[in-house]
């Protein structure tokens, strides 16, 4: 495993981390406690050093998952990344709330959740304008972190090119930005990376494998199941997207390369990138993630 600063924070994140949107069961499976404690082991194992979720992956219950197993694990082996600012009411279905009040509340119940007494990285998550520029928000989410309960906050931008919310970071003490970065989306290229470079950002690269479009595993015309977040995606889209990695694993992958651990090192070589946040589904998928960390391309 390699390790890069996120940003400013100072943090030594490793280059490959674990998404767990997947534990919160909008993904096509359910999950089991011994089923997330391999994943996450066998992460370990290879170097992996954080783990990003979200209050809204299920109703704390991808939290609670991470939470019952760093409980019987060595806390300070892991960098733990939530979100906050929604609430979850059934699968796929979440309202904002991103009132100060509000987000104590998110705050404290992802503390319990996670069986932890702080979060090392709490991150405003993709919500509009207007609530991010409540000063009422962050000088609460200040004195959270006068507290103990958050070491470092950040952004978890909704458009992957929001300029306004990445620019007023440093303004709003948030020190790294968490936006949709992978070969088929390189938007944030344009203005959000040389925003979070001139202000020393981290960046934390998700979706970088676009929704595991670019794992290699799906074809044209693959369809998703009613619990796969996937089946809501617009169908023409997707067969585009589908067309488009057909065109790369022809004229970009190199031979005998793994299309999804290629998709990672692709994100990695641009170096204003501090970590890529790919989901897994088991233990092999995290073995095949973390590979990205040693390939050249």
């Amino acid at each position: 495993m390699k390790y890069r600063k996120l940003g400013k924070t100072g943090l030594n994140v490793s280059v490959v981390g674990i998404g767990t949107w997947q534990f919160g069961g909008e993904w096509g499976l359910n999950y089991t406690q011994a089923e997330v404690d391999a994943i996450l082991d066998r992460g370990r194992e290879l170097g992996i050093n954080l783990i990003d979720t979200a209050e809204c992956y299920g109703d704390h219950l991808s939290e609670s998952f991470i939470g019952d197993y760093l409980s019987r694990r060595n806390r300070e082996d892991w960098l733990v990344a939530t979100k906050f600012g929604h609430q979850f009411h059934e699968r796929f279905t979440r309202t904002d709330r991103f009132e100060a009040e509000a987000v104590l509340q998110q705050l404290d119940a992802s503390l319990k959740a996670l069986k932890t007494d702080y979060i090392d990285l709490y991150q405003f998550h993709s919500g509009s304008d207007a609530a991010f520029d409540h000063d009422e928000l962050w000088t609460l989410l200040d004195k959270q972190k006068q507290a103990g309960k958050i070491l470092h906050l950040g952004t978890s931008i909704g458009s992957n090119d929001n300029l306004h919310q990445t620019e007023a970071s440093s303004k709003v003490g948030s020190e790294a930005i968490q936006v949709v970065y992978n070969r088929l989306d390189r938007v944030p290229e344009n203005r959000v990376f040389p925003s979070c470079e001139r202000q020393g950002l981290g960046v934390l690269a998700r979706v970088p494998l676009a929704s595991g479009y670019l794992s290699g595993k799906y074809k044209p015309g693959a369809v998703f199941g009613e619990t796969d977040v996937r089946h809501r995606h617009d169908p023409e889209n997707t067969r585009r997207k589908l067309e488009e990695v057909e065109e790369i694993r022809r004229n970009e992958l190199p031979e005998g390369v793994d299309m999804a651990q290629w998709a990672l090192a692709w994100c990695l070589k641009n170096p204003i990138v501090s970590t890529v946040i790919p989901g897994c589904k088991n233990p092999a998928q995290v073995e095949a993630n973390a590979a990205a960390a040693e390939l050249e391309i």
